[in-house]
């Protein structure tokens, strides 16, 4: 098996397609499922399975991946080890879930190029996708929400975000800050799926914090995008739990209210992931220091 087959493969298990890895890979489709051929030709397994216009991994694919994974990682290791030298501007790879892209972030990365010469690869991407960017190699450093599990990364905690209840700008409820969830006790409630084996996902938060109320029992509709979950509180089909970040937009223009519900105390924590035995390149480490100054205080408000 070569890298070209190996880079392929973990690309279509991370974006879930082969338009999409021809995309990111700048490659050809047919380029991309000639790899694919060859790499299952030599494995002799089916490593895809087509669920509609989307692929999924098969029992081997699943087994490939974490080494697959790992190998890609040592070879892109490898290489940047050798070009990392004092003098050499390489850049430095920052994968980031697009709503932690708030002022605080924003003011680190601002103070970080301000002091540094190296120039800056920002990708922004789900918190599933930034681990999976940093454990291939294709990042040196990932933000993202939630500790992630895996042995072979390392979550260093910034801090929390806290999250708030999330309301269309024409709500009944007027008031900014609520006793508890009781007034909302008839409202249908929009959540992110459930993560097999997460018990701190958004979707796990929402549902103690609604179990834990003396409300009816919860009524929850999955939404497993961002958007959409903003666009149908937008129409009042419903109401959610985020944090500012997620709507910080849709607050300026005054289409989403937000309600503050102390009694709730519902935080999400913000790490940063970086491999535990991948190299760790100057720029990442220098950023993170840089990053310490601004978190936690300033993502716990």
């Amino acid at each position: 098996m070569t890298f070209d087959e190996i880079e392929a493969f973990v690309c279509i298990a991370e974006v879930g397609g082969f338009t999409e890895a021809s995309r990111r890979l700048h490659r050809s489709q047919p380029a991309i499922s000639r790899r694919i051929h060859e790499l299952e030709r030599t494995l002799d397994a089916v490593l895809f399975e087509r669920v509609g216009r989307r692929v999924t991994l098969t029992a081997a694919g699943r087994a490939l991946l974490p080494h697959a994974e790992a190998a890609l990682a040592a070879i892109r290791d490898g290489a940047r080890a050798v070009r990392d030298r004092p003098g050499d501007a390489l850049p430095f790879r920052l994968a980031i879930v697009g709503t932690l892209a708030d002022s605080h972030i924003v003011d680190a990365l601002r103070e970080f190029t301000s002091k540094s010469e190296v120039p800056v690869d920002l990708r922004t991407a789900t918190s599933r996708e930034v681990s999976a960017l940093v454990r291939s190699g294709d990042a040196d450093l990932g933000l993202r929400y939630h500790p992630d599990a895996d042995p072979k990364l390392e979550s260093i905690p910034l801090g929390e975000e806290k999250l708030y209840v999330v309301v269309p700008a024409s709500h009944r409820i007027t008031a900014r800050r609520l006793p508890d969830l009781r007034p909302l006790a008839d409202e249908k409630w929009l959540g992110f799926p459930a993560e097999r084996g997460r018990h701190d996902s958004f979707r796990r938060l929402l549902e103690r914090q609604l179990t834990d109320s003396d409300a009816a029992p919860p009524s929850i509709t999955t939404v497993d995008s961002l958007t959409a979950q903003k666009r149908l509180v937008e129409a009042g089909l419903g109401v959610a739990l985020m944090p500012v970040s997620s709507v910080r937009e849709e607050l300026r223009i005054g289409s989403l209210r937000t309600i503050d519900v102390p009694s709730m105390n519902a935080r999400i924590p913000v790490v940063a992931v970086r491999r535990t035995a991948g190299h760790q390149s100057q720029a990442a480490a220098e950023f993170l220091k840089v990053l310490a100054n601004h978190t936690p205080d300033l993502l716990g408000s």
